[in-house]
């Protein structure tokens, strides 16, 4: 039923898409209409997804239900954050699924699966920003062991931020 599947460039319109759409309904709340859609401009256009893809520090991976693309994730491994005393961590810039497929258990299977990933490359834990009005997020990163350790000004665009808790998952806690 689920699987997942590392992504490639030739994947760079199916993420961007589920991008796209994903982000605009968990954030519609947090800015104006005009200024998320030039955030999704910005970060979910085909081009700069193909980029991203093409850099071999990111490592995405898209997950499907019943072979149907449901949604995607994206660490990047050895990223160290001020606010973590260890270097070997792994951030979870992104992971998003398509309304339709919440609650089936796509979520927590593409969690692991990066979870599991990262502990196999030598990373000590796993620590990302969610924006403080999406409790549904929230409530989903706390119930897998992450702790909200700070706070972080997420720019949306040049005017806009959205305050972002800085959660993290020590795998040694786990």
């Amino acid at each position: 039923m689920i699987s997942i599947v590392a992504a490639n460039t030739d994947d760079h319109l199916l993420v961007a898409d589920i991008g796209r759409v994903s982000v605009e309904a968990s954030h519609r709340n947090s800015s104006s209409e005009e200024i998320m859609n030039e955030y999704l401009e910005t970060n979910y256009n085909y081009d700069t997804i193909r980029k991203e893809l093409l850099d071999r520090q990111n490592i995405y991976h898209i997950a499907y239900y019943n072979a149907q693309p449901a949604g995607f994730s994206k660490i990047v491994f050895n990223i160290p954050h001020p606010a973590i005393p260890d270097k070997n961590v792994t951030k979870l810039d992104r992971i998003y699924l398509l309304n339709e497929f919440h609650g089936l258990g796509i979520g927590w299977e593409l969690l692991n699966f990066n979870i599991e990933l990262a502990k196999t490359n030598a990373q000590s834990g796993m620590w990302l920003y969610c924006w403080v009005e999406n409790q549904n997020a929230i409530d989903f990163y706390k119930k897998t062991g992450f702790e909200i350790i700070g706070t972080y000004n997420f720019h949306v665009a040049q005017s806009h931020y959205d305050l972002s808790y800085q959660m993290l998952l020590n795998f040694a806690q786990r």
